[in-house]
């Protein structure tokens, strides 16, 4: 699994001009699903992505958690983070996981969210959105579970 980590203030998610998912103070989580990652890999990456310190303490240095600040997250899906540039000038996107895999694991990704904070937004997998956000610091990570070693 991939994710792209954005620290923000808040951000919303838009199918159609509607919103469909938003978040407050916490991250925006782009989330990239491979062919041979499980449940498993979703709440080791999930717990990896709670417990960062990433968020500035009371001397405003970054030392606290998602946990510490009672944050909220938004969750989008996003096969896109498996795109594969290294050759011509178009990506080939077979390294993702298919879509019915990629659905499953996005979803209990949020599950396993929804159990450890007050509020998780969602994208609808699949759809053409528009994100808004304000990326608080700017601060943006980026997470691969391979290279983390789940």
């Amino acid at each position: 699994m991939r994710a792209c980590l954005q620290r923000v203030t808040h951000a919303s998610v838009y199918v159609d001009n509607q919103i469909v998912g938003s978040c407050k103070q916490g991250f925006m989580i782009l989330l990239g699903v491979g062919p041979d990652d499980t449940e498993k890999t979703a709440q080791a990456l999930w717990n990896k992505i709670y417990g960062l310190r990433i968020f500035n303490d009371e001397h405003g240095r970054m030392n606290v958690s998602l946990a510490d600040i009672d944050g909220e997250v938004l969750v989008i899906s996003q096969f896109t983070l498996y795109a594969n540039a290294r050759r011509g000038k178009r990506p080939s996107f077979v390294e993702a996981a298919d879509p019915q895999l990629g659905n499953r694991l996005y979803e209990k990704f949020c599950e396993f969210a929804a159990h450890d904070v007050s509020h998780v937004g969602r994208g609808i997998f699949g759809a053409d959105m528009q994100v808004e956000l304000v990326n608080d610091g700017p601060v943006t990570i980026w997470l691969d579970s391979k290279t983390l070693g789940f």
